[in-house]
C-alpha cells in the first residue's frame, strides 16, 4: 500500500467518526488570525526614498484608516496661495476673457485633507491643522473672486461625514487623488448652482438631462501604486459605480448637441474632468444646459486650456461660460503657461501684421529663424509688446526649444512641452517675457533647436499684442 493511498485512508477514516457522532467538543474548530493590510514601511516616510519625478508628487505618504492613504504635501496642506506674479497672470487671464465676452468659472477643489481628514488616525488627524487649512482654502477662494471670476464654494464639501446610507460613496478614492463620480457630482451641484447666478447664463439654450449608473469602475490608486514601489505591498482595486448623462428623451438620438448648435459652455480641466468620474455630465444634469468637454487625462492645469483656446471650436465659436477645474497642487505663477494662454486667447500672430517672419527647413541643432535688423532696418521689438506664434508642419511636435537673444546680450532659452495625451498641432504661440525686468528688453533674435536627425519644416510669425 502506498503511503498516498495510507493518508487517504486515515483522512476519511476521521470523516467517518465524524459522522458517526463524534462528540463535536472533541472536534477543534479550525481558528485564523488576521493582520492589518499593507502598513506603510519606513522607506515610505522618507522624502529622500521618493527619486522619480512622478513619486515626488506623493511625498511624503501618511497611513490613515483601513486603505486609506494621504500627501503630507499635497493633501494636507494648509497653505493656498500663489505668488504676486501669479495673481497678476490670473487677473490678466480673466481681462483677457472678459475682453472677448467669455465669463470664467473657476472650480478649485478642495484637498483630500480638507474633505476626508476623518479618515486620518487620531494622532494625524489632530496634528493636521484644519481650521486653518479651511480658512486659507476660502481665502483663495476669495482672491478669485475679487479677480472677476465665478467661483463656486465647495468649502461645504469639507470636513464629510457620511450618513450609514451612504457609506461607500465617498468624495475621494482611500488611495488615489481623484474624486469619485460621488464626490464630481457633489462638485457639480454647487458648480450649477454659481452658474445659475451668471447673467451669462441667461442667454444659454436650455436642456434637460438625466443621469443612471452605467456599470462599475475598478480604480487601483495612484498612492496605492506609489506606496506599492517604496514598500512592495499590494492594495486591493476599489470598486465605484460608474454613471453616464444623457438628454432626457434623447437616448437614441445621434445629434449631439440636439437642437442647441453649439455649446455655450465648455469645461477645460484636468483627469478629474475625464469621462471615468462623470463630471461634465453632472454639470449638464444639474445646470440643464449643453456642456463641451474638452478636458483629457494627464493634461495638468494647462494642457486642455491651451489645447483648446489654439482650436477653430475656440476661435470660431467662443462660449458664453468656460469652467475651468484645478486642484490646489499645480503652481499658478509657471510663467511659461501664462505666456501660452494669454497669446492664444487672441489667436496669437493669426490676422495680425508681422513685424518679423520666417519659414525654413530646421536642421539638427541650433538654427537661426529670425534676426532684428537683418534688413538693415533695427525694429523696435520690446518684450511688453511682442509675441511669437511659431508652427512646425509635423502637428505631431510636442516640444518646442528656443533661444531668445537680446540687444543687451542677454538671452532666454525657452522650453514648451505639450503633454503626450494632447491632440497637438504643431502650434506654439506665447507672449515675449515680461517678468521681472523682462518686458524692456529688445529682441534681437530667435534661435530654434532642430529635429535628431534629418530637417523639419517650420514658420515663424513675432507681431504685436493686441
Amino acid at each position: 500500500m502506498t503511503p498516498h493511498l495510507i493518508k487517504l485512508l486515515g483522512v476519511s477514516a476521521t470523516l467517518l467518526a465524524i459522522s458517526n457522532g463524534a462528540n463535536a467538543d472533541t472536534v477543534q474548530a479550525p481558528s485564523f488570525t488576521a493582520e492589518p493590510c499593507c502598513q506603510l514601511c519606513p522607506e515610505a516616510h522618507d522624502a529622500s526614498r521618493y527619486t522619480t519625478r512622478y513619486q515626488q508628487n506623493f511625498t511624503t505618504l501618511v497611513q490613515a484608516q483601513g486603505d486609506w492613504l494621504f500627501r503630507t504635501r499635497e493633501d494636507l496642506r494648509t497653505e493656498f496661495n500663489t505668488t504676486p506674479a501669479g495673481y497678476r497672470r490670473l487677473q490678466q487671464l480673466h481681462d483677457a476673457f472678459k475682453a472677448k465676452g467669455v465669463e470664467l468659472v473657476i472650480v478649485y477643489q478642495p484637498t483630500r485633507g480638507l474633505v476626508n481628514r476623518n479618515m486620518l488616525k487620531p494622532a494625524d488627524k489632530a496634528a493636521f491643522n484644519y481650521a486653518k487649512a479651511l480658512q486659507n482654502y476660502q481665502g483663495m477662494l476669495a482672491r478669485f473672486n475679487k479677480m472677476g471670476y465665478t467661483v463656486p464654494d465647495l468649502s461645504p464639501l469639507t470636513n464629510e461625514q457620511l450618513a450609514a446610507a451612504d457609506q461607500g460613496k465617498d468624495f475621494y478614492f482611500r488611495g488615489d487623488q481623484h474624486w469619485t463620480p460621488y464626490g464630481a457630482e457633489r462638485a457639480a451641484k454647487i458648480v450649477a448652482a454659481s452658474v445659475h447666478q451668471m447673467p451669462a447664463f441667461a442667454g444659454v439654450p436650455k436642456r434637460e438631462f438625466e443621469s443612471h449608473k452605467s456599470g462599475r469602475m475598478g480604480k487601483t490608486g495612484t498612492l496605492h501604486n506609489v506606496a506599492g514601489q517604496l514598500c512592495g505591498t499590494s492594495y486591493a482595486v476599489q470598486y465605484m459605480d460608474q454613471f453616464v448623462t444623457q438628454p432626457k428623451g434623447e437616448s437614441g438620438s445621434d445629434d449631439l448637441f440636439g437642437d442647441s448648435g453649439n455649446p455655450q459652455i465648455t469645461l477645460v480641466g484636468t483627469s478629474h474632468s475625464g469621462k471615468n468620474y462623470n463630471f461634465s455630465g453632472f454639470l449638464e444634469q444639474y445646470i440643464g444646459a449643453d456642456v463641451l468637454n474638452v478636458a483629457f487625462p494627464g493634461g495638468g492645469l494647462e494642457g486642455s486650456m491651451i489645447q483648446y483656446l489654439g482650436s477653430e471650436d475656440f476661435q470660431k465659436n467662443p462660449p458664453k461660460i468656460l469652467i475651468w477645474e484645478f486642484s490646489p497642487l499645480y503652481r499658478l505663477d509657471q510663467e511659461t503657461i501664462w505666456r501660452q494662454m494669454l497669446a492664444l486667447v487672441d489667436n496669437g500672430c493669426q490676422g495680425k501684421p508681422a513685424q518679423m517672419s520666417a519659414s525654413t527647413a530646421l536642421k539638427p541643432g541650433k538654427n537661426e529663424l529670425m534676426v532684428n535688423g537683418r534688413n538693415g532696418v533695427i525694429k523696435d521689438l520690446t518684450n511688453g509688446r511682442h509675441q511669437l506664434d511659431i508652427q512646425f508642419e509635423d502637428t505631431s511636435v510636442k516640444t518646442l526649444q528656443a533661444t531668445l537673444w537680446y540687444m543687451n546680450g542677454r538671452h532666454e532659452d525657452l522650453k514648451i512641452e505639450k503633454p503626450e495625451t494632447a491632440d497637438t498641432d504643431g502650434r506654439f504661440a506665447f507672449e515675449l517675457r515680461e517678468d521681472e525686468d523682462w518686458a524692456s528688453q529688445t529682441l534681437l533674435a530667435v534661435e530654434v533647436q532642430g529635429p535628431p536627425s534629418g530637417s523639419q519644416k517650420v514658420r515663424a510669425t513675432l507681431c504685436k499684442r493686441t
